[in-house]
């Protein structure tokens, strides 16, 4: 099931011809790329208290006809005459990913690389100067397709509502408790959309088609334009590292570090999307075998969250991060709980105290394999 849909120009540039092959998934479900923990995440953040109440009031207050005429008067709407290379990818991301409007797309001027997908009605997708200047062709196709995938799955809803709060947050800081339960939301908010970049990520693959330039685009990302001088093996080597090192102490700081982003660290992107493109669920994909948009109606929601609380379990069972292997002892009846803590958070090893019956301690950080 191959289409040509990649249309590219010939030096004269008067004639579109296909400059390569890329697979086109017809009818295809956000839920064949979504992310268990990005599903998780969103069950959790709709259970929150008052988001609901925030949620339905804010859908009637934010001012969407007001965004779209800021980004109208004040940027460059990409189309046939304008940026007419973004207008070639945004159309063949949406063609792939079978999404039937394509989304307007705006080039904003600004230095830092950044793309987002916003809206409540209909989504808006806005790349920055910055950004189409540091990618190439094949990278920045990736970053199209991702913010295609934000749109197929519905992500700009909550991502304008988090733009929203967090305005609203630092104007009404000064009300200690106003402030608190808007910061409560805000928090939820950025845990779901760090898990939701995850899913953009697989989406992007999934258009670009290409893991090398979807690699690259999140090296530069992190680098800048100097990719003579990086490596992706030595980049993804620093995610193993960044998950591995350390004790306690990294970890909790590891928390307190993401907690006020809204994306994850790029080499825990790398990482994670470098994995998924590895997995047979990729490959079924790429071969025409993935859930139908006709089908979700049919899903089940507990279905749902019982793969995503699978797919928790795995990964806490199989991160090297040194509270997450606590974790798995305490969960596993380790001995000695007061020795396992007092090793991990001086990054002494594990010996036991005193009426200790584990010896040395087996959860400490290892070497990769």
């Amino acid at each position: 099931m191959t289409d040509d849909n990649d249309h590219g120009q010939q030096d004269g540039g008067h004639e579109n011809v296909p400059s390569r092959q890329r697979r086109r998934f017809p009818g295809i479900s956000s839920r064949a790329y979504e992310h268990p923990a990005d599903r998780s995440a969103l069950v959790a953040l709709r259970k929150l208290t008052g988001f609901d109440t925030v949620f339905k009031a804010l859908s009637g207050l934010l001012p969407e006809r007001s965004l779209r005429l800021l980004f109208l008067s004040d940027s460059v709407r990409v189309s046939d005459a304008q940026f007419a290379h973004l207008n070639t990818m945004l159309r063949d991301a949406c063609y792939i990913l079978d999404l039937e409007k394509v989304p307007p797309m705006y080039v904003n001027m600004d230095p830092n690389p950044n793309a987002m997908c916003i809206g409540l009605d209909e989504p808006i997708i806005v790349v920055t100067t910055g950004l189409v200047e540091l990618l190439d062709e094949e990278e920045m196709r990736a970053v199209v397709g991702h913010e295609v995938g934000h749109a197929l799955s519905g992500h700009s809803v909550y991502r304008t509502i988090l733009l929203f709060l967090t305005n609203l947050a630092l104007k009404v800081a000064w009300i200690p408790l106003g402030n608190m339960a808007i910061m409560a939301i805000v928090t939820a908010l950025r845990e779901w959309f760090r898990k939701s970049e995850l899913s953009a990520d697989r989406a992007g693959l999934l258009v670009g088609q290409d893991l090398k330039a979807s690699m690259r685009g999140l090296m530069k990302i992190a680098g800048g334009n100097h990719l003579h001088e990086m490596n992706v093996d030595a980049f993804l080597e620093q995610a193993k590292e960044y998950e591995a090192g350390g004790d306690l102490r990294d970890s909790v700081l590891k928390i307190l570090n993401v907690m006020p982003r809204t994306h994850p660290f790029t080499t825990v992107r790398a990482a994670e999307l470098k994995k998924w493109a590895e997995t047979r669920d990729y490959q079924r994909i790429m071969d025409g075998h993935y859930p139908r948009r006709d089908e979700d109606r049919d899903t089940s929601v507990s279905d749902s969250f019982r793969q995503s609380a699978s797919s928790y379990a795995d990964d806490m069972r199989n991160s090297k991060d040194p509270l997450m292997k606590l974790v798995n002892d305490i969960a596993g009846g380790a001995g000695d709980l007061g020795g396992k803590l007092r090793g991990k958070f001086t990054g002494q090893g594990g010996q036991g105290g005193q009426g200790g019956q584990g010896g040395q301690d087996s959860s400490g950080p290892t070497e990769d394999k």
